[in-house]
Formats: structure tokens, sequence, C-alpha cells
């Protein structure tokens, strides 16, 4: 299992993948899962990728090679714009299930892939997308700046409650770091290292693109103090009266 997280921001978008790739409790392996495809100045598309290891880096290799689209031949490097880049990745999802869905299906091996694509081309906006099994996909909005994948419930209260498109940049870089600690904490199938991407609305290059992992003094830090906060909290809450309220008959 997996867990990547995309937030869309008003100054810019933050992504943040696991690595962990399971295939049995005695086979862990790490593999990025997160993907830039950039032109300096012109463009910085990111996909973050969940489910089945072949089934998504299938997925990777058509995007790269390229898809046949009208006659015209589509990688998220030539695609116009963030909506048609999308489409372009539900695409690639459908032909590969085409080619090797019955014989998984065959196999008893789910067909199970999903994607978060965010970025933005010149002339247009920031934007990020969730791309499902079936290839159709969603867009992340004002008031739901944020999209997640994999094993994704540990870490969404965190950014229901405080996640929100004015949140600044690198305050949405707190967030998706404790969302993926929360995540860390209660899924073994979740694991370190980490990919963390920021990218700043309209520079068209990245900001910061960095592996954390369990020696990150920064990552460490945030993870003990996010702990006691929360320890903190709960104590500081009164405790319940109904230990002294009467029994109702």
């Amino acid at each position: 299992m997996t867990y990547c997280v995309g937030l869309d921001l008003k100054e810019g978008l933050v992504f943040l993948s696991d690595t962990r790739t399971n295939a049995g409790v005695d086979n862990i392996s790490t593999f990025s899962k997160m993907h830039v495809c950039d032109a300096p100045g012109e463009r910085v598309v990111v996909l973050l990728s969940a489910g089945n290891l072949a089934v998504t880096q299938a997925v990777l290799n058509m995007l790269t090679e390229g898809l046949d689209v009208d006659g015209e031949t589509l990688t998220l490097l030539n695609v116009k714009t963030m909506f048609r880049a999308a489409k372009l990745v539900g695409e690639a999802v459908r032909r590969v299930y085409g080619s090797d869905g019955k014989s998984m299906h065959d196999h008893r091996v789910s067909f199970d892939a999903s994607f978060l694509l965010g970025g933005q081309i010149r002339g247009g906006k920031t934007s990020l997308f969730e791309i499902y099994t079936a290839g159709n996909f969603i867009e992340a909005t004002r008031d739901t700046p944020y999209l997640q994948i994999g094993e994704h419930k540990y870490g969404k209260p965190i950014l229901d409650r405080a996640a929100r498109h004015e949140t600044e940049l690198y305050d949405g870089v707190k967030l998706a770091l404790v969302s993926m600690d929360s995540t860390l904490r209660s899924n073994l199938s979740v694991g370190l290292p980490i990919d963390l991407l920021v990218y700043r609305r309209d520079a068209f290059s990245l900001e910061i693109r960095r592996r954390i992992t369990e020696n990150d003094v920064y990552f460490r830090m945030l993870r003990e103090r996010w702990s006691i906060a929360l320890r903190d909290a709960y104590r500081a809450m009164p405790q319940p009266s109904w230990p002294h309220e009467a029994v109702a008959e």
C-alpha cells in the first residue's frame, strides 16, 4: 500500500508520497511514487501513483513514450493544458487495462491504480487532479484544496480540520507532513523514506524536491512536537461531568 497527498493552495502546490511497496509481509521494497515532468520556464507536471506497481509503471512508461491521440503523439511534456494532461493519464490507464486487464482478472490479480496529477503549464493556472482506476478524474477546488490516494484515512482528519485554499505554502508542507506521520504511525504498509515537492505558483521551476528519511532533523522534530501537542491538548481539556450527575431513571 502507499499514501500520497497533494495540496492546491493559493501560493502553490505541495506533494508528498511514501516509497513503500508490499508484496507480502516478507517482501518489502522501496520505489518512488513521485514522478516529475518539467521544462523550466514552461511547465512543471507532477504525477503521484498508488496501486499495483506493475500497472502504475506501465502507465508511466506509456506516458513517457507517448500516446497516439488523433494522429498526434502526446506526452506530459507537450500537452497544452493541465486538463488535457489529466485526460492523457486517464487514457493511458484505460489502454493498460485494455492490454492487461483480462489477463490480470484471469489470474485473480486486481487491476488497481490511482494517480494524483498536479502542476502548471504556461498560460494556465495551477491544477490538481485525482485520476481513478477507470481513467476518469476529479479536480481539487477552493472548498476542497487537497486530494489523497492510497491509505488515506489516517491522514485525512488533520487536513479536514486545517487545510484551506488560503493556507500559506509552508504551513501546507507542515500539514502534509503531519498527515503522513499519522499514517506512518497507524499503518505498517506505509513507510519511510518519503518524497516532498513544493511548487510556487507561476515559478515554472521546482522550489523544493527532497527525500526525507528517518534521520531528517526537521521531520523528527515535527513528529515529536506534534505528539507532545496532542497529549497536552487532551490533558488540558476538562474531564466529563457525567460521574457527578444524577443517574437518570
